[in-house]
């Protein structure tokens, strides 16, 4: 072990480890940008679940009012999924893809939540009023 410590030592310079430290300190700058972002937004502001089958968008459901709804889509021949709204969240209840990602999912209700089924192509994304649009695909 010590011969390998004593190689290692004469690999590197000091300026090595000022980099080192440098970028160990910058792989924090994500997280403290996203955090100045959760916080920036505005709770009151209500929230809408958009739903996008093959890019374009089918419906926009704004979840303060909906309490309970279902909703049956139909992406494809052969193909379907039912989508449920309850007391301001909403879910791929079931549907007919061979993974089951969007059903095991569950619940969305957050800003910039997504839940996605992607055999049908079928996007459901929970955004705010007056929020920048941005696209995952």
């Amino acid at each position: 072990m010590k011969v390998y410590l004593k190689g290692l030592r004469k690999l590197l310079r000091p300026a090595d480890f000022v980099l080192i430290l440098f970028f160990l300190c910058a792989s924090f700058f994500p997280l403290f940008v996203f955090q100045y972002q959760v916080r920036a937004v505005d709770d009151s502001a209500p929230r809408y679940a958009v739903i996008r089958i093959d890019g374009k968008e089918v419906d926009r459901f704004r979840l303060d009012t909906h309490k309970n709804r279902t909703k049956t889509y139909y992406p494809a021949k052969g193909k379907y999924n039912i989508i449920e709204i309850k007391d301001g969240r909403i879910r791929d209840k079931e549907d007919n893809s061979p993974d089951q990602i969007a059903v095991k999912t569950g619940w969305i209700e957050k800003n910039g939540q997504t839940s996605i089924c992607l055999p049908h192509k079928l996007v459901i994304e929970i955004v705010q009023k007056d929020a920048e649009d941005y696209y995952i695909y």
